[in-house]
This record gives structure tokens, C-alpha cells and sequence, in this order.
């Protein structure tokens, strides 16, 4: 469970999504450590609707006489279970083994797998990438490499999901791969799977001062991968960066601690983000503490529909603060927090709990972030420059008046392809952050 000084003894709050673009949960890498009676409500001295029981015991009891096909009491509980949690709000859930697994793993960034990206050519799983320092990688898999057999069995046919269950699983125990590269012969790669650390932080330079820094999703380690991400582009930068773009598009939410923790790396003081909920321990409140990660740096934060629950407090934060600028579309507008209460057999509850609320007052829930620049996605097309004559290209031209080198027109070496290229709301961004280094005189 995530310890924090910020955190009052609500054992786990979190933020999620569902229904954005690659929806995910979010709760602690040790779920086991939140006690389910830690979030439950004050017990009702009211009796219990006898005549509703009655009624669903009724229901029940006719399933299993008249329905069709036989139903065990098992199934039917279960199925009353899920209806119970599903009726309540979107978000609300019962989770069953493999869902609070998944859930897990989605959320902590760990998994036992090989260590391959993939995708899907002519009905074929391919690799896109293997990650490094994994079974995949130490084995020589290749990007490129079409997998037809996983164990003996063909891969043609099966969805990607399908053969992506099939090569994680249990830590320690091997896998035969069946692969063909570049229309070779088949050959059998067999390895052992490991724990695979999935990170949700990328960065890099865009250009001499300019950083980039997007997360995909806020998992356990989100926070600080963010702080780590903040000084290697510093050093890479050799000095303070002049500008940098946080690029939370497409990010689905997760661990709301995490949202805070990286709220937290551009801010020094002043609230975050406060939770309201029906029972006293779903009140939380998040501060800013005086260290700044990012040491001022003018930020502009990129956010669009797909932009969700955690990341709607990230960047609902910044944007109350003033700390940055927001830049894209509306966000999603996913403003409650859930609860994951694990139960006695491997299953467990996701329970809406709260709303959060923006320094400001704010709800996000149903409403999202209105970014303070609206930019929408364009497609970008280069032209080529033209190739008119310069004063450096005239015989006998006169040289610089300070001494400068001549400058003639002249087909530049092919560039090296950036990011901002071609993605326009960020060649935008780092527009806005070159004209606020020039009028702020950085």
C-alpha cells in the first residue's frame, strides 16, 4: 500500500476510467493490504427488506426449475452479485480472479510475461518490439518476427488478446515460441517468463532547450518515473530546460496517488486536489510541498477526450495553479474515485467512493477540463523550401558587416524525424513554449 504523509487512513483511493479509449483501472500493488472494512459504510440499524429477499429468493428458486438449460447457485449468485455493482454507476464493479488480476497487473506496471510488444499483420501475431533486458530480447526475438505457434498451437485465427493470455502467466515457468523471420523457415524459441516492468513515462528532447515528457497511464511508479524523467532531460539539456511539454492525451487515469505525486513535481505550495464522499474517511485533501523537480520550467500540458480521471487532476491542478498552460480539447469529464475492497477468495469490489474536486472548487465529473487553448488535431504537410537565390549566391556580393560568415541557399542534410513533425498539437506546443522563452527573455 502506497505511504504517504498526505494520505489519511482511508486504506486505498483511486482514480479510474471506463469507457475512455484504453480504459484501466487503478489500485495498490499489495491489495491485499486495504481491510474492506476500512471504506465501509456506517451499519444500518434499519431491517432487512424481507419482502424484497423473499422476492429474490423466489426469483431464483424459479431460474433453476424453468430455465432452459440446468444453472448451478453458484453462476446465479455471482450474476446477482455483478447486477448489484453494475446498476449502480459505470464505474462500479464486481471483479472477478482473472478481472482483479488484470487489474493488478495494469495499475503496478508488473506482470509475468517474455517482454514483447506485438501486433497484427495478414491474421498474424508480429512483433513490434521486444523490451529490453527481458526473455524476449536475451532470446534474439527481432522486431519483425511473425509468431504462427505459441506451444504448438497456430496463431492464425486467434485474436491478439487471445495469444497475448497465452504468452503471459506464471513467473519461472517456459514457453515454446514458433517464429519466422523475413519468410525464412520456421524455428521454435523457447524461454522462461519473467517479471516484466511495463514503464508509463517516456521523455526525450524535442529540441536544444525543449523537453517532452508524456505518460501513457499513472501506475504505482508513475510519480517517480516522473521526477527521474525531469533530470535526465535536464542533464541531457546540459542546463534548466527553457520550456517543457507534459503530454497526458490518451492517458486513462489509474492510481490517484500517483496523479498526485506528479501534480506535485511542478508545484510548491497550495492544494491539489480533495476528494467529498458519504463516509468521513473518503474526505481527502493533497498539498503541494516546497520542493520543485521541474524548477519552474514553463510547462504546457497537452489533453484531449481521451484524457481521463487522473489525468483530468493533473491537469486540473496546473491549470487552477497557473503553473502551465492547457493546450488540445475537452477532456473526458471522470470525476469520481473508486475503492477496490479485495473479498476472502481471490475476487473483489470496485466502488465509487467519492468525487474529486480541482483546487478551484472544480468538479470534473461529467463536465471535463476546458483546455485554456483549444487546438485540435491537423494533419501536418511539409513543403519543400524554395530554392530562390540569396544576396551569399550574387558573384562579388559584399561580405557581413560584422565579420559573420556567409549564409547561401542550398539543400540542408535530411533531418532527423521528431516527434513534433508530424503531431500537430505538439508542434503547437512547442510554438507557444518558444514564444514564451523569447517575451520572458529565457
Amino acid at each position: 500500500m502506497l505511504q504517504s504523509p498526505r494520505l489519511t487512513s482511508l486504506a486505498l483511493t483511486i482514480a479510474m476510467v471506463l469507457g475512455a479509449p484504453l480504459a484501466r483501472a487503478a489500485e495498490p500493488a499489495k491489495p491485499a493490504a486495504i481491510p474492506a472494512t476500512t471504506v465501509s459504510a456506517p451499519s444500518s440499524k434499519a431491517p432487512l427488506p424481507l419482502e424484497e429477499l423473499r422476492t429474490f429468493a423466489e426469483v431464483m428458486d424459479r431460474i433453476k426449475a424453468a430455465y432452459v438449460e440446468p444453472v448451478d447457485d453458484k453462476t446465479l449468485l455471482e450474476n446477482a452479485i455483478k447486477g448489484m455493482l453494475s446498476n449502480l454507476d459505470p464505474h462500479s464493479a464486481y471483479l472477478g480472479p482473472e478481472d482483479f488480476l488484470e487489474l493488478q497487473e495494469s495499475t503496478s506496471g508488473e506482470f509475468g510475461g517474455l517482454g514483447i510488444e506485438v501486433g497484427m499483420e495478414d491474421g498474424f501475431i508480429k512483433v513490434v518490439s521486444p523490451i529490453d533486458e527481458t526473455p524476449a530480447s536475451r532470446a534474439g526475438i527481432e522486431a519483425g518476427d511473425l509468431i504462427v505457434k505459441i506451444n504448438g498451437q497456430p496463431t492464425r485465427g486467434q485474436t491478439m488478446t487471445e495469444a497475448v493470455d497465452k504468452m503471459r502467466g506464471k513467473v519461472g515457468e517456459k514457453i515454446t515460441l514458433t517464429l519466422v523471420r523475413d519468410g525464412g523457415n520456421p524455428f521454435d524459441v523457447t524461454l522462461a517468463r519473467a517479471v516484466i516492468q511495463v514503464k508509463s513515462v517516456k521523455s526525450q528532447m524535442l529540441e536544444d532547450g525543449y523537453g517532452y515528457i508524456r505518460i501513457t497511464q499513472f501506475q504505482v511508479k508513475t510519480g517517480e518515473e516522473v521526477g527521474k524523467a525531469l533530470a535526465k532531460l535536464r542533464k541531457d539539456n546540459g542546463k534548466k530546460l527553457r520550456g517543457l511539454v507534459l503530454d497526458l492525451r490518451n492517458n486513462p487515469g489509474g492510481v490517484l496517488q500517483s496523479a498526485v505525486e506528479v501534480a506535485d513535481h511542478f508545484l510548491t505550495k497550495g492544494l491539489i486536489v480533495y476528494t467529498k464522499g458519504r463516509i468521513a474517511n473518503s474526505e481527502l485533501r493533497f498539498s503541494a510541498d516546497p520542493a520543485d523537480a521541474s524548477e519552474g520550467v514553463p510547462l504546457v500540458v497537452l489533453i484531449n477526450g481521451g484524457s481521463a480521471s487522473a489525468s483530468e487532476i493533473v491537469a486540473g491542478a496546473l491549470q487552477d495553479q497557473k503553473r502551465g498552460v492547457l493546450m488540445g480539447t475537452d477532456s473526458f469529464g471522470k470525476g469520481s474515485v473508486q475503492t477496490v475492497l479485495p473479498l476472502n477468495n481471490d475476487r473483489a469490489l470496485k466502488i465509487t467512493t467519492a468525487l474529486y474536486f480541482t483546487p478551484n472548487g472544480r468538479s470534473i465529473q461529467a463536465q471535463g477540463i476546458v483546455p485554456d487553448i483549444e487546438v485540435r488535431r491537423a494533419k501536418i504537410t511539409a513543403e519543400q523550401d524554395s530554392e530562390n537565390f540569396k544576396e551569399a549566391d550574387l558573384q562579388g556580393h559584399l561580405g557581413n558587416g560584422n565579420g559573420g560568415a556567409d549564409r547561401p541557399s542550398g539543400k540542408g542534410g535530411s533531418a532527423k524525424p521528431r516527434p513534433q513533425d508530424d503531431d500537430y498539437q505538439l508542434s503547437q506546443a512547442l510554438s507557444l513554449l518558444k514564444g514564451l522563452s523569447i517575451t520572458q527573455g529565457k
